[in-house]
Formats: C-alpha cells, sequence, structure tokens
C-alpha cells in the first residue's frame, strides 16, 4: 500500500471510507471506467455526508490532521483585522466580510474582536462553510465567546453573497483545496490523470486532456518560456478565474485577500518539480497517496499565484500587493501584538503565544511557505502589503 508508516484508521472511519470508496467507483463506472483526478478530488473532499470537509471528523488542530494559522492561536487573525480595517473604514457602515471556509470559528472570533476594537466591524459578516458539521462547531463557539451584539452580525452561507456588495472577502488556505487537474506531457502532448479501477483497487491512469486543460498547460510553457519535458507531470486550475469570479459575485468596493502556500509560476513549474505539488495529510503526516482512504485525508495541492494574480486582474480587481506571511504580518500589527503579549501575566500562557509568533513567522515554519495576496476595488488596499512587497516576481 504504502512505504511509510501512518497511523490506522479506527473501524469506524475505515468503514466510513469503505461507502465513500464504493460510492466513487459507482462514479468510475458511471463514467466508461475513468474519472478525472479532479472529479476524484471533489469526491474525496466533499462527497455530500461523505467527503473530507462534508463528514463530521476532527480535521484542525493538534487531534485532527493539520494546523492552520487561526487555530495556532488569535495573532494570525488579529493581524490580518488590521490589515483590512482601513478598508472597512473606507467603505463606512454597509461594510460586509466573507470568510471562505470558517474552520473552527477560530478566526472569525479574533477577527471581529478586533475590529471592534479598531472601530472597523461590519454590518454583516458571512462565513461560507459547506460543511453543515463545521457550521455547528463555528455557531457554537462564537455564540459562547462573542457578545450578543457582535454574534448577531454572524451569519452562514450556502453561496456567495447574490446581491450587489461592498466589503472584504478573505480565504485563508482554500485554493489549495480546489479539486485540481493533474496532466502529463508525453511525446510532447498534453494528457490528463484519471483515477481507474485497476485489480480491485483504485489506480492513477493518463487518457488524452481536452482543449481547456491542454490550453492551460500551453499557457504556463508560454508564460515561462519553456516546453515542459516528456515525463513532467503537475497540477493547473484553469478553473480558478471562474472560480474568483464566482466567490466575489457584486462584489462592487472592496478587496479580497488570499492566504495560503504556494509559489509563483517560474517556481511551480520548475523543471526538476517533475511531479507537482500534490499531497495528502493524515494525522500530522504528509504523504503522496491521495488515493488512500478516501474521506479520512486532506488532499491539497500549492497555489500557482501568478496565475491567482491573474485571476483577480480578470474578475475586475486592481492587483494590490503580494508579499509572504511573515512579512505580512509584521506590516500588519504585528509589533502592537508583541508589546500585548508581553503584558500577558501568565508565563506559560506569554511563551506559547511567543511560540505561536515564531510559528507563523520564521522561515523554517509558515513564515515564508505561506504567501498572501490582496486585490482591491475603489479602496485602498496597498499599505498593506509594503512590508517586503514580492510582486516583482510575478
Amino acid at each position: 500500500m504504502t512505504d511509510f508508516q501512518l497511523p490506522t484508521p479506527g473501524a469506524d472511519a475505515l468503514e466510513h471510507s469503505a461507502r465513500l470508496d464504493a460510492f466513487i467507483r459507482e462514479q468510475i463506472e458511471a463514467a466508461d471506467g475513468a474519472i478525472p483526478f479532479s472529479r476524484f478530488m471533489e469526491l474525496a473532499l466533499y462527497a455530500p455526508g461523505l467527503g473530507y470537509y462534508s463528514a463530521g471528523a476532527t480535521k484542525f488542530g493538534e487531534e485532527g490532521d493539520f494546523v492552520t494559522a487561526p487555530e495556532l492561536g488569535p495573532v494570525f487573525a488579529a493581524c490580518v483585522a488590521e490589515g483590512v480595517a482601513p478598508v472597512m473604514q473606507q467603505i463606512g457602515p454597509q461594510a460586509r466580510f466573507l470568510e471562505l471556509g470558517g474552520g473552527t470559528g477560530a478566526f472569525a472570533e479574533v477577527a471581529l474582536k478586533r475590529l471592534l476594537e479598531l472601530d472597523a466591524l461590519p454590518d454583516r459578516y458571512a462565513i461560507l462553510e459547506p460543511s453543515a458539521e463545521l457550521r455547528a462547531r463555528q455557531r457554537e463557539r462564537l455564540q459562547r465567546r462573542l457578545v450578543p451584539p457582535v454574534f448577531d452580525l454572524v451569519e452562514w452561507l450556502d453561496a456567495p453573497f447574490a446581491d450587489d456588495w461592498n466589503g472584504v472577502l478573505f480565504a485563508n488556505e482554500v485554493i489549495d483545496a480546489l479539486p485540481t487537474p493533474r496532466f502529463a506531457i508525453e511525446a510532447g502532448q498534453v494528457l490528463e490523470e484519471h483515477v481507474v479501477v485497476e485489480d480491485g483497487r483504485l489506480s492513477r491512469a493518463l487518457r488524452p486532456a481536452d482543449a481547456f486543460l491542454t490550453n492551460a498547460v500551453r499557457h504556463i510553457e508560454a508564460r515561462t518560456g519553456h516546453a515542459l519535458p516528456d515525463g513532467y507531470r503537475s497540477e493547473v486550475l484553469p478553473q480558478l478565474p471562474y472560480w474568483v469570479q464566482a466567490v466575489a459575485g457584486g462584489l462592487r468596493r472592496g478587496a479580497m485577500l488570499f492566504v495560503d502556500y504556494g509559489h509563483v509560476r517560474s517556481e511551480y513549474y520548475q523543471h526538476d518539480r517533475t511531479d507537482g505539488t500534490l499531497r495528502a495529510y493524515y494525522r500530522h503526516r504528509m504523504h503522496a497517496e491521495p488515493l488512500l482512504w478516501p474521506g479520512l485525508q486532506d488532499i491539497t495541492a500549492s497555489v500557482d499565484f501568478t496565475a491567482l494574480a491573474e485571476a483577480g486582474v480578470a474578475a475586475g480587481f486592481d492587483f494590490a500587493g503580494y508579499c509572504n506571511q511573515a512579512n505580512f504580518l509584521l506590516g500588519n500589527g504585528l509589533a502592537g501584538v508583541l508589546e500585548r503579549i508581553e503584558q500577558v501575566a501568565d508565563p506559560q500562557e506569554r511563551q506559547k503565544r511567543h511560540n505561536e509568533v515564531k510559528r507563523l513567522t520564521l522561515p523554517s515554519e509558515m513564515g515564508e511557505r505561506f504567501q498572501v495576496m490582496g486585490f482591491e476595488k475603489d479602496v485602498e488596499f496597498g499599505a498593506a502589503f509594503l512590508a517586503g512587497d514580492l510582486s516583482y516576481r510575478l
């Protein structure tokens, strides 16, 4: 199965995975024996009631499979709130805040508290969350930890705002979980990775790519100035411009802020990165078997930030800035956060917060692996990226 050690899931978890596995096999059979890898990833992560993000297993934190920045403590969300507060203030009392994927509600809790302190509360704080189980956790946390007038601002959406709106759209570690096509180059031609059933097991196989995927790969080659070599495999999100337009919806004035791990295009598609960036996470262990235990593990791929910049501009926004996470936090209130940490009386809590800052900012941790990109429309948001802007690399 694998050449690495992973904890064995419990019987209930394996039974759950077997149900999703059977459902995926049905989809493969109905599609003449093969589905694109992107479709497999969509089912593995989001199949109603069965997918990794749709079912009830713990995903975030030490008991889950990975830790996101907001789950480490309050520092990340406080600095993001500091960065977007000027945009909220420019828009005024009708400003909305839309968070894509709310995790445990940790980000919303801290961001709302900090926006209240900065006199920049939104008129509505909406969380677009597909998981009913996560919605329940978010609601319970926020109702318990926010004062009623602030909690009353929070709502949960099944889709982006349908009407015209002004405000801020925020997504932390969302794009990396978008179902991504996988491609391969053979004899100069573009092929697409599919999932099939082979010898009774789910397996990956190559099939001819359609024009949509082929054009996306040729766009990469044209922009990087070199053809990808035979044997090369990677990922590309040709649907990214349409996704950005969809989640922004009728955002007429405001900003978009994306935080994720990834690379600029020239680094993403380097010749020595011959198998892309696809990986899976199970119990804080990263491995390269995305077909293992469907529904029990996260599947993810890095973000092409050059493609994200193109998508944001294509959606009608101006590019505001791009930097790594460490510099974004430094430029948006981290010094004040550190001052508040020094005033914490409990030495253990103070040390915990210092460790949190280190994990968020050190190059060996999340400081350089995670990138931050912003877009603006009829507001000034570029100041949030003045500390270490990397847009010249795009």
